[in-house]
């Protein structure tokens, strides 16, 4: 496979204004589905700051400053708990007939405790009782290996947890968080049409942020000018902004925020930005040209070649993570996590791309091909970051019918890809990016591309 480094103009392909909005019916089916899968009379989902992305699914409401709790229940019983600052914030759901409720040790230290300062004693006016059995939905659950004791144990705080076992036995209370999560049967693992739309919205800007720090990054800048350039407009963040560089004393650190560190000519560089629904990354070298990091960016394209050029409708996991690190290890690389996992509100929900894994990808599957190569030397960087969908003909035409400019768009991205960097993307995978597979090794002469001949 031979792999070049050329002159590559990258189109505008538009960047949407406008964030498509997820109709109430879809929150309301959502619930029901949840409720029901959860096969208890209570359905309790826990968010907080960082962890908002499944009451955010289900809800279109996730909670600033403070925690919040969703509760589900029979007869379309709809209720968040939430502090004293989100009072005023639960309107912006979309989720209809939802009942607000006040529970003030779910608010921040010294603020008013003088109405509802008992978490149990709210739980039980929402409804739940003794005798009820709750599905409780943290941010992430143990498999069988992670945990040998006959009760289970949550990703969610012990307040909480042990204010609904003030209510219900421990044998009414599971852990329901695959429902949502599950990397193939969670609900959040397969999306629709809007959602789709909506990840795209996201996915572009934040690609444009990400390319105009590559693009437009000059020799005497400091880390945080570099990454002022992004130009922020308020999207809602999946994941902390990240910028860093180093020189061959050390690594260059991808999850570092940027510093006053003034880079110099031949430093590893990296970016990312995250918005809800898919992250950029992109990584180089500060430099106009670098004969043996451009070795190593063509045997590392090679692994991106590989995961673009194997996954689809169908496909195993194990076959895709088997594609990447055996292509990979070629030129003595690997990833240094799982070669790609599904994402959505939050940056990173689950995988089904791991070694061995008989999981198939079907359709709908919004997935980050995330391929963080190592080992690096130190001072060098290397990474091209971005979330893809899978979609069947089915969901394509549903697409086309509902979001016809974002039809184009993905039609757009799909013949750039096959023209200029010249892969030949499958019809059931729908590139997200507005700068899909576009690795500019040297950040010096960001015009340069790595495609195949």
């Amino acid at each position: 496979m031979t792999v070049v480094l050329r002159t590559v103009d990258i189109p505008d392909f538009g960047l949407p204004v406008e964030r498509p909005a997820i109709p109430a019916a879809t929150y309301e089916a959502r619930c029901a589905t949840a409720l029901q899968r959860a096969e208890a009379d209570w359905l309790v989902v826990y968010a907080d700051r960082e962890h908002a992305a499944n009451i955010a699914f289900l809800t279109g409401f996730e909670p600033r400053f403070e925690e919040a709790l969703l509760l589900l229940g029979s007869g379309d019983r709809r209720i968040v708990v939430t502090g004293n600052e989100n009072l005023g914030y639960t309107p912006i759901a979309g989720l209809p007939g939802i009942v607000t409720m006040l529970a003030q040790s779910l608010s921040l230290m010294a603020q008013d405790r003088s109405e509802k300062p008992d978490l149990v004693a709210v739980l039980r006016e929402a409804g739940l009782a003794a005798g009820d059995s709750v599905g409780l939905v943290g941010w992430k659950y143990l498999e069988s290996e992670e945990w040998v004791s006959e009760r289970p144990t949550f990703f969610v705080p012990a307040f909480v947890v042990d204010a609904i076992g003030k209510i219900v036995t421990p044998a009414a209370l599971t852990d329901a968080t695959r429902v949502l999560m599950h990397p193939t049967d969670g609900l959040r693992a397969v999306v629709d049409v809007d959602q789709i739309a909506e990840a795209e919205w996201a996915a572009a800007r934040a690609a444009m942020a990400v390319w105009r720090i590559v693009s437009g990054f000059r020799l005497g800048d400091n880390e945080l000018v570099a990454a002022s350039r992004m130009g922020y407009a308020g999207e809602p963040m999946s994941c902390h902004p990240m910028f860093a560089t180093n020189d061959t004393s050390g690594p260059v650190i991808g999850l570092r925020s940027p510093t006053a560190r003034i880079p110099k000519r031949g430093d590893g560089v990296t970016a990312a930005v995250g918005y809800w629904g898919g992250l950029t990354a992109r990584a180089g070298l500060i430099a106009e040209h670098e004969d043996g990091f451009l070795e190593l960016a063509k045997a590392y394209f090679r692994g991106l070649i590989a995961w673009y050029e194997t996954a689809g409708i169908g496909i195993e996991g194990g076959a895709i993570h088997d594609a990447v690190i055996s292509t990979l290890a070629r030129g003595k690389l690997r990833p240094a996590l799982n070669p790609g996992h599904l994402v959505g509100l939050d940056e990173w929900m689950h995988s089904p791309i791991r070694p061995g894994s008989t999981d198939r990808i079907v359709s709908g599957m919004p997935f980050q091909v995330d391929i963080i190569p190592v080992p690096m030397p130190d001072g060098w960087a290397l990474n091209c970051e971005d979330p893809v969908t899978f979609a069947d003909q089915g969901l394509r035409t549903t697409i086309a019918q509902r979001h016809p400019a974002l039809a184009r768009r993905f039609e757009a991205r799909r013949r750039f890809v096959a023209e200029q960097i010249g892969i030949a993307v499958k019809d059931d995978m729908l590139l997200l990016s507005a700068i899909p597979l576009c690795l500019a090794p040297f950040w010096l002469a960001s015009g340069k591309l790595l495609g195949r001949d």
